[in-house]
């Protein structure tokens, strides 16, 4: 494993292969950041590069649900700030005002997929045993446990903003100074 990456200083090549987190997509293709936020700006301008300098840019079903699952809740969260008079997040969710929510959301995921090489999570060949273990000592998710499996059996670059990979076992490109420092 290497150092973890400024993403702002890396040069990407067409011989990268980028795993992106569902935080970099969300600030890339979701409610939260906005043109002004510092992360936005950063994670879309490095996808860019990547995707000019033909990068393999790759994601899992993992990912995408990940991604699915915040949208909508933030996109709850922003339609219903006051938690004392907001529906049950479920009723929401089956109400017509998800609707074009859910239609957004579809679309942004058409075009993660788009720009993406989709890949298996080889679920089969995780030594369940040891994530099991690891996860019931604390200061592990389960999710990002899988992540670091697929990127390290993939042998790929761990795009992310999500400082719980810090001192993990994986090749990180990054913006946080959490991760970096």
């Amino acid at each position: 494993m290497s150092k973890p990456q400024d993403i702002n200083n890396y040069r990407f090549s067409k011989t990268d292969k980028l795993f992106l987190d569902a935080n970099i997509w969300l600030y890339v293709y979701g409610p939260q950041g906005g043109s002004n936020d510092f992360k936005t700006h950063i994670y879309s301008k490095a996808l860019g590069h990547a995707m000019q300098a033909q990068s393999q840019i790759l994601i899992d079903v993992l990912v995408i649900s990940e991604y699915i699952n915040r949208f909508a809740r933030l996109e709850y969260d922003i339609q219903f700030p006051d938690k004392s008079t907001r529906p049950d997040y479920k009723q929401f969710r089956n109400s017509p005002d998800f609707i074009p929510i859910a239609s957004t959301i579809s679309a942004t995921v058409r075009k993660i997929i788009k720009i993406s090489s989709r890949l298996e999570s080889n679920f089969s060949t995780v030594d369940i045993q040891e994530l099991l273990a690891q996860f019931e000592i604390g200061g592990y998710d389960f999710n990002d446990q899988i992540l670091t499996h697929l990127c390290q059996s993939h042998n790929m670059l761990l795009v992310t903003h999500d400082a719980d990979f810090k001192g993990k076992q994986v090749n990180i490109l990054t913006a946080n100074q959490r991760i970096l420092n």
